[in-house]
């Protein structure tokens, strides 16, 4: 006999209803081991750090040929993983500290699927890269754009990028990141696509979201392709039931410096799973998400930023703490992007 299904509201039998209910808990159970998750990684001052940053001893000698690397990679099975990381980075060490320090499961699943080589975005010991060129650690990672450290790009074993990860993402998103190239999802479906999936995600209210009293309103006409606009756009694509949404509005945006610096920009707030209707800097018509989608977004929240052109100038889309976003905003509110595109090479021109 069927009956009314609590999990989908179906007429389902019996056992597929329990069994469906069943699911249903245990993804409960996972969010809230996620939001745990979220709530240890996310509470930590961004500040450069007193203490330099040591490797688990598990991380690949850097003899910094990565040729050989992926090599040894593939005789034992495993993938390539490059970290680019800086000595006094928070990120880096909150990456060592909690995800490959108390996360035990992370460390041993890691070491299972993937070799790891570290970059130091700052070092001039020489690199061999995948193709066989030569240069130094800091030109290897203002080639490969790692602005923000720690940045991960996961490689086959053929040596093609499958992953990048900007930034640092608490232990359930890194967790899952791991699952994605280790057992090749990547080569079916988007990283984005996958997280979703896994999370069996709900649809929440615009309710939901944070408000700030610099989000401009309705309808997001954000076109500047045909007539540039006076001030930098910074665009923030959130979601629903999202704890570091909260921790970002909650925390960093209550700054008093944050604040003053938000109010040179045009700034609007997306959901990004939404069919919110918009048209992009670009000029194209679209919906916000349609438009996360094609950015590849896949991190909640992400701030992407553009010049007055529609062109755009950076984004972050990891954990962001104060020290971190005031220098982006620095980056834009002076400018400076239009004499130096390169963030990583004006945060070395400035010395930090």
């Amino acid at each position: 006999m069927s009956r009314s299904c609590l999990y989908c509201g179906l007429n389902c039998p019996p056992l597929i209803a329990r069994l469906l209910l069943a699911a249903l808990l245990l993804s409960m159970a996972l969010a809230v081991s996620a939001a745990g998750d979220d709530a240890d990684s996310l509470n930590f001052s961004d500040l450069p750090r007193d203490e330099l940053l040591s490797y688990p001893a598990w991380f690949n000698e850097p003899f910094l040929d990565l040729r050989a690397d992926l090599e040894e990679a593939r005789e034992a099975g495993k993938g390539l993983i490059l970290y680019f990381g800086q000595k006094r980075c928070a990120y880096c060490h909150q990456l060592m500290d909690v995800n490959f320090g108390s996360e035990t499961d992370i460390v041993e699943y890691t070491r299972r699927h993937f070799d790891i080589t570290p970059i130091d975005i700052w070092g001039v010991a020489e690199v061999t890269d995948l193709r066989g060129r030569t240069m130094t650690e800091r030109g290897f990672a203002l080639r490969e754009r790692a602005d923000f450290t720690p940045t991960l790009i996961f490689y086959d074993e053929r040596g093609n990028e499958v992953l990048r990860l900007r930034g640092y993402y608490p232990p359930y998103q890194f967790r899952a990141a791991l699952e994605y190239v280790a057992d090749e999802h990547y080569q079916r479906e988007s990283f984005r696509d996958y997280l979703a999936r896994g999370d069996n995600r709900m649809v929440f209210d615009a309710a939901d979201l944070n408000d700030q009293p610099f989000f401009q309103p309705p309808p997001f006409n954000l076109d500047r392709s045909r007539l540039p606009a006076e001030r930098p756009l910074a665009v923030f694509f959130e979601q629903g039931d999202c704890h570091p949404c909260d921790v970002l509005h909650g925390q960093v945006l209550q700054e008093q410096a944050i604040a003053t610096d938000f109010a040179g920009f045009d700034s609007v707030q997306l959901d990004m799973w939404s069919q919110t209707p918009l048209v992009t800097p670009s000029g194209e018509r679209t919906t916000a998400r349609d438009w996360a989608a094609e950015l590849g977004l896949f991190y909640a929240p992400a701030l992407l930023f553009f010049d007055e052109r529609g062109r755009e100038i950076i984004r972050i889309d990891s954990v962001v703490g104060f020290y971190r976003l005031h220098n982006v905003l620095n980056y834009i509110s002076s400018h400076a992007y239009r004499e130096e595109p390169s963030y990583q090479r004006w945060r070395l021109s400035r010395g930090f």
